[in-house]
């Protein structure tokens, strides 16, 4: 046994009987001596933190999850060790890494069990997973809405390009590698080597199938880059603040269809109905819209809302630019729009004849600073009135006093030079 290994095992050890009624292990500063020597999952928290409390729960499940695995997962108290903090730039809370060997990787996805554990899975193994039985093609199918294949010989240039997008995507999605043999079984080949993605029970070929043999190096670096970019969404996902900037990161235009979930997470069946006819949309014109738009819903409308700057009605319609951040919104009441309605919109967006609003001036920022301002406070008045008018409340009766204290004070200076001047002229 190594030195290396036997101060992790000793720092492990302490950590479990620290806190052994959960599978995170509580770390300290000596963490940083150990931080190269295997895979690491950890959540970097202040105590303080409200989010942090929000995702303990969360956390503990990832990690009673990943227990069987060789990723160990564990938590910093950055208010206590504040090296640690220091050593890995942490500048707010929670921050989540992965760490594996020499590179570190921040987790920026929705803070659930299922996409932290997605996560972690991904790069703890290589950037490309080779599938060498039909067994495990079949396992992967049925477990996975989403993933990547390259199918051929692993050398040349298409592999090398797939090996490296692979890479700069590893904590975005699932790669892997097949055999023609095993492929077939599940697509038609037309080439050799090839590239598809599999996604909700569907597969869709990279260049349409044609031959990458005879692309140039550099053109297949950029349309695989892009590929790969446009494509790791499923159709219909989710928008949460958690990831929309990843959603964005796709150049196209951002549909989102904004509706209200209760605390069950529940939708009322009118918004679930306006939901499933926008979704038809997509699913019967995916060959029109696919490469210009992406879709997705919104369970919360204060996202939605901060986006058109106003609070939009529900359910309602609203296509953001990912390029030059305007937005789009129908002239029509959304909440009656029909597919014909919802395919004229978007052809009008695409031709760029449909009105376009907001953007990234500074009046449209500073209004959107404000807007959120005014939005928090709103929402903090109608969640507790009594705490808020303490908080905005005291700073300004001290400030009062002040400005008070300040004006008294001249005017009683003035008073007493005027009286000195009088009696000195007496």
């Amino acid at each position: 046994m190594t030195i290396m290994s036997f101060w992790t095992l000793l720092i492990i050890s302490a950590a479990i009987s620290a806190g052994s009624s959960s599978r995170v292990l509580e770390l300290s500063d000596r963490f940083l001596d150990v931080r190269k020597d295997g895979q690491w999952l950890v959540m970097f928290y202040a105590p303080w933190c409200g989010h942090c409390k929000r995702l303990e729960p969360v956390w503990a499940q990832a990690a009673q999850t990943l227990h069987n695995t060789n990723i160990r997962v564990g938590r910093v108290d950055c208010t206590r060790f504040t090296s640690v903090a220091a050593e890995f730039g942490i500048s707010g809370f929670p921050t989540v890494l992965f760490l594996k060997g020499d590179e570190s990787y921040v987790f920026k996805g929705d803070r659930t069990k299922e996409d932290i554990v997605d996560f972690a899975l991904r790069l703890s193994g290589p950037p490309v997973q080779q599938l060498t039985k039909e067994e495990s093609m079949k396992s992967i199918i049925s477990s996975n809405p989403l993933f990547f294949v390259y199918v051929g010989e692993q050398e040349g240039p298409v592999w090398a390009v797939y090996s490296d997008v692979a890479e700069n995507f590893q904590a975005q999605g699932f790669f892997y590698a097949v055999s023609p043999e095993i492929a077939k079984n599940y697509v038609n080949l037309k080439n050799t080597p090839s590239v598809f993605v599999f996604k909700e029970n569907s597969f869709h070929f990279i260049n349409d199938g044609a031959s990458l043999d005879d692309v140039a190096y550099e053109d297949l670096n950029d349309t695989m880059h892009s590929w790969v970019n446009e494509e790791r969404f499923t159709t219909f996902p989710k928008v949460t603040r958690g990831n929309i900037h990843q959603l964005l990161q796709t150049k196209k235009y951002l549909v989102l269809v904004v509706l209200q979930e209760n605390k069950l997470h529940e939708i009322p069946a009118e918004m679930l109905e306006f939901r499933d006819m926008v979704e038809s949309v997509i699913r019967m014109k995916r060959d029109k819209f696919h490469k210009w738009f992406q879709f997705g819903w919104v369970g919360n409308p204060e996202l939605a809302n901060s986006i058109a700057m106003t609070h939009l009605s529900l359910p309602y319609l609203l296509v953001v630019n990912s390029t030059t951040n305007h937005h789009h919104v129908p002239d029509d009441d959304p909440g009656r729009m029909t597919s014909e309605a919802v395919v004229l919109f978007l052809e009008r967006i695409h031709n760029q004849s449909a009105p376009a609003y907001g953007g990234n001036s500074w009046p449209v920022r500073l209004y959107r600073t404000y807007f959120e301002m005014r939005t928090s406070l709103a929402d903090m008045w109608h969640g507790n009135p009594v705490l808020t008018a303490v908080l905005f409340g005291l700073p300004l009766g001290f400030l009062s006093l002040i400005c008070y204290s300040i004006c008294c004070a001249d005017i009683m200076d003035a008073d007493e030079e005027e009286e000195l001047g009088h009696e000195k002229k007496e």
